[in-house]
């Protein structure tokens, strides 16, 4: 299809643009909603006119309680992309590689649209969650449903503090949020999220210090291992990488979830960078290892069950989208097809050269969610 005349799409003004509240304060309740857009005649025109209808569903929820800080991001899969938006494409947007080794695999899983909305209460969450679907669900499948809530003091159920390493203020927007390196793009971000299962019989099987050894960091302090002790296959190791010999960050906003009765219990893992690579270089050393073999031991106790990689543009951009008549769209040219997963036997490709950040780590487990990092 011809190139969207979305006015957000001109450099000049992305560059410019505000964007979607990625950088915001940690809340105590979110919601991860993950959809599939239906083939029905039209439900290409549904989900663009709601584009730019978005902000207004969460301000009209938000003034019920203005100190409730209720938030919602929006962000687009590869192919729903293709499908609602055509040409130009965000630079680094392509399905999420699935990953397998040995036992272990990060998989691949549907989803077109992610909505993550986070405020203090529940309720406000679910008030959001039910106006979108009332907007948009009678052209689209939900494929994943979790609510998520903080535990403690910031603690995921394997019994650490998550979100120790997770940057603030200043440094959250240089990992997150894209800038010159894609203009016509400028304010938005890529953000990957895996629904995590946990056995917590044989996790809690394990001493203290053996579970403290495959974290990283001591459970009732959380303070980091030295160096001269932590192993080389502790997730806080693993998960800490370089580009062109600076250490890098995502920002995450982990939550754990579950069902007591049902004997499931989680966490659900979402990332935001400007660049996808960082996250999936991170998952490499998880689940591949590094060097490979050397994985991350505490995938002997979580799995992944779901695996997604969207791309979230600016709230400029979808404020300015307008509704399209399906039938005078000319059909959009296909996505890139992915490229093969990566396995143990598979060399991983060198990260490509983005602008130097201060330091990072990725955390699934020994990641502090503190409740404002701006």
């Amino acid at each position: 299809m011809a190139p969207d005349p979305n006015p957000a799409l001109d450099e000049s003004s992305s560059l410019s643009a505000v964007a979607q509240a990625i950088v915001t304060p940690l809340t105590r309740a979110a919601i991860f909603l993950v959809v599939t857009i239906n083939s029905d005649p039209g439900s290409r025109e549904v989900i663009r006119s709601f584009c730019a209808d978005l902000s207004g569903l969460v301000r009209a929820v938000d003034f019920r309680d203005i100190e409730g800080g209720l938030s919602c991001v929006m962000g687009f899969g590869s192919d729903a992309w293709q499908r609602l938006f055509g040409n130009p494409r965000p630079a680094n947007l392509h399905p999420f590689r699935e990953i397998r080794s040995g036992t272990r695999h990060a998989v691949s899983t549907p989803g077109d649209l992610l909505f993550h909305i986070r405020a203090k209460r529940m309720d406000l969450c679910f008030e959001l969650a039910t106006l979108i679907m009332a907007r948009v669900g009678s052209v689209v499948t939900t494929v994943d449903e979790v609510h998520g809530f903080r535990y403690f003091d910031d603690r995921d159920l394997l019994g650490f503090v998550d979100g120790t390493e997770n940057p603030r203020a200043q440094a959250a927007t240089d990992a997150a949020i894209i800038g010159a390196e894609d203009p016509a793009f400028a304010q938005g971000s890529y953000v990957v999220v895996q629904k995590y299962l946990h056995d917590l019989d044989g996790w809690n099987a394990l001493s203290t210090e053996t579970q403290e050894r495959i974290i990283g960091r001591t459970k009732l302090a959380d303070v980091e291992l030295d160096d001269a002790v932590k192993p080389t296959f502790a997730h806080s190791a693993l998960n800490t990488i370089e580009e062109n010999g600076v250490e890098v960050k995502i920002l995450r906003d982990n939550m754990p979830f579950g069902r007591a009765g049902s004997a499931e219990f989680g966490t659900y893992f979402i990332g935001y960078s400007r660049a996808p690579r960082r996250i999936e270089l991170m998952l490499e050393n998880m689940f591949i290892g590094r060097p490979p073999g050397n994985y991350d031991r505490i995938l002997d106790f979580s799995h992944a069950v779901t695996g997604n990689l969207f791309f979230v543009p600016s709230a400029t951009f979808l404020d300015n989208v307008t509704p399209e008549n399906e039938a005078d769209a000319a059909p959009p040219p296909a996505a890139p097809s992915p490229e093969a997963p990566p396995t143990a036997s598979t060399p991983v490709k060198p990260a490509p050269s983005v602008a130097p950040q201060k330091d990072g780590s990725l955390g699934i487990g020994s990641l502090k969610g503190d409740i404002d990092h701006e």
